[in-house]
């Protein structure tokens, strides 16, 4: 088998069609077409909108992958999809494009856990980042603190109970009447502002790993009524930075307690909350003053991207872990289960 195999990668599990050409560690293309004006109007993802909006954009975006990476598709060692988890109607555009492609090349089709890729995604810009690590993977959809215990064994120390970090972020700022996606407009919004005018609330203190953000949108909405009505509103600027602040901590305080927990040498991060520039500062800062390392990756691997699940394809093609051409999408998919 070719060291350093050549896999078409797609990521279609949710808003981002997304393509990339990888030769073993190394991104040779990383293309993507973002749905966000699509469900801007809706203030959120819908799901039959999604698929549409993938079908339309798959084929042009692979074309365009693989002309940008210099590759002709007869030199492909392997093509790989997302399987899960993610939408059903979603993850099967990219996941059925994939087999087909796999089919006329002739060449081996993986199916990559969508989870796992982001565990990946540090490798391409932190070639020191190896396992053992505690590794936050937070998103519009999840929310878990993984024990990176070797490359294919991982264990869930610690998840969300409620909603994600970035759903979190999302429904705060339509509350807000910021936007979607909630976690850019919220990091802009918060530029300047000052974090400790309001105090909210950190969930699950008792609970060192997990967590929760439920009560914090109830927190939120409720003193926002309040102090709307009373006339004495904080500036946005020190609303949104106290909501960034209580769901940026929250994160980082469990990261940390995991890194205790396992003795973990390092930490590392992966999705699109992961972009979040107050996130990553907090990040660095805690992970130097405990003397562990920090691998993350730059802002656009942290979001869903097709050579991140290129890059755990390569690891799935050397143990030989090669789907059928009959293998479905698990939109419920677990990352060790």
């Amino acid at each position: 088998m070719n060291d350093t195999p050549l896999i078409l990668g797609f990521e279609t599990s949710c808003d981002e069609t997304a393509v990339a050409v990888v030769r073993g560690g190394t991104v040779l293309s990383n293309v993507a077409a973002t749905q966000v004006d699509e469900h801007a109007r809706f203030g959120g993802v819908v799901p039959e909108v999604a698929a549409r909006a993938h079908v339309e954009a798959i084929r042009s975006l692979a074309h365009r992958a693989l002309r940008d990476a210099g590759v002709h598709p007869m030199d492909l060692d392997a093509v790989a999809a997302t399987k899960g988890p993610g939408l059903a109607g979603a993850l099967m555009v990219g996941f059925s494009y994939g087999k087909a492609l796999a089919w006329a090349l002739d060449v081996p089709f993986i199916g990559v856990d969508h989870m796992e890729g982001h565990l990946f995604a540090p490798r391409f810009e932190n070639p020191d980042y190896e396992p053992p690590a505690v590794v936050l993977l937070a998103s519009g959809g999840h929310s878990e603190i993984v024990h990176l215990r070797g490359w294919g064994d991982y264990e869930v120390l610690g998840a969300t109970i409620d909603d994600a970090a970035g759903e979190a972020f999302d429904k705060l700022a339509r509350f807000l009447g910021l936007g979607y996606p909630g976690g850019p407009a919220i990091d802009r919004e918060s530029e300047g502002g000052d974090p400790t005018v309001v105090a909210f609330p950190r969930a699950l203190p008792d609970r060192p790993i997990d967590l929760s953000f439920s009560g914090l949108k109830t927190a939120v909405t409720t003193y926002v009524r309040f102090h709307h009505g009373a006339g004495d509103l904080p500036p946005m600027a020190d609303l949104t930075a106290a909501i960034q602040e209580a769901i940026v901590d929250a994160l980082v305080t469990k990261t940390m307690n995991a890194v205790t927990a396992v003795r973990a040498p390092a930490v590392a991060g992966g999705g699109g909350v992961l972009a979040n520039r107050r996130l990553r500062q907090r990040l660095a800062d805690e992970c130097a003053a405990a003397g562990v390392a920090l691998y993350l990756p730059s802002p656009a691997l942290c979001t869903d991207n097709g050579a991140m699940i290129a890059a755990a394809a390569v690891f799935r093609l050397a143990r030989g872990e090669v789907a059928s051409l009959d293998a479905e999408i698990d939109s419920s998919m677990r990352l060790g289960a």
